[in-house]
């Protein structure tokens, strides 16, 4: 039995991959003006969107790519190609975006590309990951979600139940790596930036999410996100709504009176218009 070791799903090969991906497949590569200030600054942000996940939460922005595997497969230097390309045209950091299941292949890419480089790389990441020794001394800021500390949530919306564990682990190696948050001129150059989506009907669980960051992640900046967005779930009937006010506000005002730095975001980014065209 051949076991697929890039993942905490150790999937069986003669299965099939979790995440769909049987090869570097990617499915757009564009400047991104959506992420955090520090991130897209006035250029944009430099996103590789790598095609499928490992994760396929029920309500998945970018479901077109997470599930429906759209995009087309590159070579290696196809994409050294791509990314230096989108160096000239200005953007301020290099985002990769859920690559996950492609991490051994995006680690070749980074030992080429980095003498090229001179801006950073973001590895943006759903925080289900495995071993990141392989990133070290290749990514220069980490873009981790933190999305569950309820294994029951975890398994109820990403069939993932030892996420919260894994997510973790990740996140500890992710700090250990590339240290405190460094920002210059506005635009972050190195660090950890926590992600956190703030879902109906779950608001308990994400203040212990803050609570746990303040603990054990204090060198990292979070980001509590307000955008959940209904009209892409496919999973349970309770996450057809948007998150209140009240909800969003209340895991704000905790992570605030924790003493985290970060980001919150405006009640109209709960919007569909946000999210890249695929």
């Amino acid at each position: 039995m051949a076991i697929c070791s890039k993942c905490p799903r150790q999937c069986d090969l003669d299965k099939g991959r979790f995440c769909g991906a049987d090869k570097l497949k990617v499915a757009l590569i564009t400047p991104h003006y959506y992420e955090e200030p520090v991130i897209s600054g006035s250029n944009g942000s430099g996103a590789v969107f790598f095609s499928g996940c490992n994760l396929r939460c029920c309500y998945c922005q970018n479901m077109p790519i997470s599930r429906g595997q759209k995009g087309e497969y590159y070579s290696e230097d196809r994409l050294i190609e791509e990314i230096l390309k989108l160096q000239q045209s200005g953007v301020h950091n290099i985002n990769l975006v859920t690559a996950t299941h492609f991490i051994v292949e995006v680690a070749a890419v980074l030992k080429k590309l980095k003498p090229l480089l001179h801006i950073p790389v973001v590895y943006n990441s759903s925080g289900y990951e495995g071993d990141l020794s392989v990133l070290n001394g290749l990514v220069d800021v980490y873009l981790p979600d933190f999305k569950y500390m309820d294994a029951n949530i975890a398994a109820r919306y990403s069939a993932a139940p030892d996420y919260p564990e894994v997510a973790k682990r990740a996140i500890n190696q992710m700090t250990e790596q590339v240290g405190e948050v460094v920002i210059e001129d506005g635009l972050i150059k190195k660090g950890v930036i926590i992600r956190h989506l703030v879902l109906p009907g779950h608001r308990n669980d994400s203040i212990k999410i803050m609570e746990y960051i303040a603990e054990h992640f204090p060198t990292a900046y979070v980001s509590v996100m307000s955008q959940y967005t209904p009209e892409f779930n496919i999973g349970p009937k309770e996450l057809g709504r948007r998150v209140t006010s009240f909800e969003y506000n209340s895991v704000v005002d905790r992570a605030a009176a924790l003493g985290l730095k970060g980001f919150m975001q405006e009640r109209s980014s709960a919007s569909a218009i946000f999210t890249p065209e695929f």
